[in-house]
């Protein structure tokens, strides 16, 4: 099956954030590939990857980055398929100059960017579920199940009584 959903990461560091991600896109059976394409370490593959993107029919990238975060914007000047950047958690500042990076593209850079860490992860893969569930109603069905769960979840948990 063609894979549809670009999971990319600046390192391998990156993966406990953007496997959250995976886990997603696994969940709904969207094909899929996960690998490491680093702005600074391997900026030639990272050109490759983004320059061939729409060629091999991904609908979208789901790109993390931490530190100086430049992998979303760097893939969405190379390509037209949609960069959805995951800010990934940074030691030095928890992650803010991640989400500053992604989020500040210049005009004509577009890449939706989304919260720092798993959330953001898991919310960047629900949100490329969502965009590839607007052409099909078998995924679409999926989704508004998944979305219903979780109401369900919400609404059954109990809270320890109060002080």
């Amino acid at each position: 099956m063609k894979t549809l959903i670009g999971v990319v990461m600046g390192s391998s560091s990156d993966w406990d954030t953007m496997q959250q991600a995976v886990q997603i896109l696994h969940h709904f059976g969207i094909p899929h590939e996960a690998k490491v394409v680093s702005a600074h370490r391997m900026p030639d593959d990272m050109f490759a990857y983004a320059e061939a993107a729409e060629g091999r029919g991904l609908k979208a990238i789901i790109a993390g980055a931490g530190g100086a975060a430049h992998l979303p914007g760097m893939l969405a000047a190379k390509t037209v398929v949609p960069v959805l950047g995951v800010p990934v958690q940074s030691k030095a500042l928890s992650g803010v100059d991640s989400l500053h990076s992604i989020v500040q593209m210049p005009k004509g850079i577009p890449v939706a960017t989304f919260a720092i860490g798993a959330a953001g992860a898991a919310n960047a893969a629900l949100f490329a579920v969502a965009m590839l569930a607007n052409q099909d109603t078998s995924l679409r069905d999926k989704l508004n199940a998944y979305r219903a769960e979780q109401t369900a979840h919400a609404r059954a948990m109990t809270l320890p009584p109060a002080l």
